[in-house]
């Protein structure tokens, strides 16, 4: 059975993306969602970003992250809207939510306030820097928390370059602290079904950033601790001259693990960590017996010496071949490769396209979007996605599960709670 969460109810209050995309994930995996928007709906609904609108009436980024979910309205200014909150919090497993502090406090939706309906319910926050200290309060975006200020995009720029690298897709560090933090959801669950207590799940953008970066941050901390030298070159490295347009040459230490250009101006990923292995393999899939008998080659002393010159065979031979004759000859030698793939190459990616990591989701009337599944399926069994919810779309819905008749449900419209 794929739908390992079903019969969880997830009560979620949060825009954007960072957090609601942790409840799409939860989502596939078969919760019950309940979204809560404010009567303007999520801002993320009408975002229009370097030209990314609306789409024949599909607003795609709302689409990706608030697939397979309910939505219903509320003004949560309104004491009945917030008892409405904490009546849907009486039976749900989780309430997952982006808001700060500040604002559930105000809001009547704090963890004292859940509980106090809820003991056994799972509280999870999504935040930019953590739940603690004095930061904790303060909002934050992947753009700057993430990739900024966790040490991303200073990794991948370029010595010199006239400004930092940005992202390489929107919601890039939102969606990777978002599974991460409905991983987090899922433990807890666990905890849960085993012991009957809810846990306080906090997760944060920073955060996120820091467990994917350890290897660079810990490696630069071991190279700094190896002389005061070191240290100062770390922390304190001289201003790089100015960026020319010219990407810096970047030493290789091994030349089976590098990029190579093909004639159509693409690119392949070789990655054999075993080169004394792999090397002779490729070279004559490669048509080139001759690199295998240049003693400059000879053994595996004399090629990490002459690493460089293999470099450069490398790049001449597959400079001569297509991105097409690059792949069939890269799939007859036992070496490790791929291709490096555009965005764009995604959507069609045949592997993806097999185990269902992309599906083409049917709006009606002839539209459809593709879009991506969570990166863990279960049973072998991908999700069914489904389009996101309509503003306020099962809002009658919604209240009738907490008893709510028509006639009180009318009334919570005309006091403005509901919308």
């Amino acid at each position: 059975m794929a739908n390992v969460l079903d019969g969880v109810k997830v009560v979620e209050i949060s825009m954007w993306a960072y957090v609601p995309s942790a409840g799409a994930a939860l989502a596939e995996w078969g919760a019950d969602v309940v979204k809560i928007e404010p009567p303007t709906g999520d801002p993320i609904r009408g975002l229009m970003n370097a030209g990314v609108g609306p789409m024949d009436g599909i607003v795609f980024p709302w689409e990706l992250w608030n697939r397979g979910k309910q939505s219903i309205a509320l003004d949560l200014t309104n004491p009945e809207a917030q008892e409405i909150v904490l009546k849907l919090c009486e039976d749900a497993d989780v309430f997952l939510t982006s808001y700060l502090p500040p604002v559930r406090d105000k809001l009547g939706i704090h963890l004292d306030a859940v509980r106090a309906r809820n003991p056994q319910i799972i509280y999870a926050c999504g935040s930019g820097q953590g739940a603690q200290g004095p930061e904790a309060a303060k909002g934050g975006y992947d753009s700057i928390t993430f990739w900024s200020r966790g040490g991303v995009s200073a990794s991948v720029t370029p010595p010199g370059y006239p400004r930092p690298v940005g992202m390489p897709a929107g919601a890039y560090g939102d969606s990777t602290s978002g599974i991460a933090l409905a991983g987090g959801i899922a433990a807890a669950l666990v905890k849960k079904a085993r012991t009957g207590e809810g846990s306080l799940v906090d997760g944060s953008l920073l955060g996120t950033a820091m467990w994917v970066m350890q290897m660079g941050s810990v490696g630069a901390a071991v190279t700094a601790a190896s002389s005061p030298e070191m240290a100062e070159m770390v922390r304190n490295p001289p201003p790089p001259p100015p960026f020319d347009g010219t990407l810096p040459a970047m030493p290789v230490f091994n030349p089976l693990v590098n990029n190579y250009e093909t004639s159509d101006h693409r690119w392949v990923a070789l990655c054999m960590l075993q080169p004394d292995l792999y090397f002779e393999g490729l070279m004559r899939a490669l048509g080139r017996d001759d690199v295998v008998d240049d003693p400059r080659f000879a053994t595996p002393a004399d090629r990490a010496t002459n690493a460089a010159d293999i470099v450069e065979e490398l790049n001449a031979t597959f400079a001569k071949l297509t991105l097409a004759e690059a792949r069939e000859v890269l799939g007859s030698q036992r070496g490790q490769w791929d291709v490096v793939n555009r965005a764009i190459d995604l959507i069609d990616d045949p592997q993806a396209r097999i185990n269902k990591f992309v599906q083409d989701v049917d709006y009606g009337g002839g539209r459809s979007l593709p879009m991506f599944t969570s990166p863990v399926h279960f049973d072998r069994t991908a999700p069914t996605l489904t389009p996101a919810p309509d503003f306020g779309e099962h809002t009658d819905e919604i209240l009738g599960s907490i008893g709510m008749d028509d006639e009180a449900i009318l009334n919570a419209k005309i006091s403005g709670g509901v919308i």
